[in-house]
């Protein structure tokens, strides 16, 4: 009795369905829309990143001639909008700011304001320092 290999029978079967009617896109796994359509944050290696999973930290600082700033830390640039959010923070805190090293700075201790705006739109902030 002679033994048949599989693979001489059947051809590559990485693209079995392309050109096909049974050919599917590329779904993401997280809201199973095409990739092209998706809408899910994601860093910069491509990977689903929440809000909720991002480690959101709220620091007062004091600057030269006692001026006192509030920085945000934690905010993935990729997966976060965060020019968007930078606007509502100035809006809501009546206050300037701007994005500097990645770090969001409001001018102003405005730490109260901010933690509940971040916790608002899903982020799980927290205040740090003194």
């Amino acid at each position: 009795m002679q033994l048949i290999k599989i693979e001489s029978i059947l051809p590559d079967m990485s693209g079995l369905f392309d050109g096909t009617p049974l050919e599917r896109p590329v779904t993401c796994s997280v809201c199973n829309a095409p990739m092209d359509a998706c809408a899910c944050p994601r860093d910069a290696s491509g990977d689903v990143l929440h809000p909720k999973d991002q480690n959101v930290r709220i620091r007062r600082e004091k600057r030269r001639n006692g001026k006192v700033a509030t920085v945000i830390t934690g905010l993935d640039p990729s997966a976060s909008n965060v020019n968007e959010i930078l606007k509502k923070l100035k809006s809501a805190c009546a206050a300037g700011g701007s994005i500097s090293e990645g770090n969001v700075e409001i001018q102003g201790d405005h730490r109260d304001v901010t933690l509940k705006l971040l916790n608002e739109l899903g982020y799980r902030a927290k205040l740090a320092g003194g």
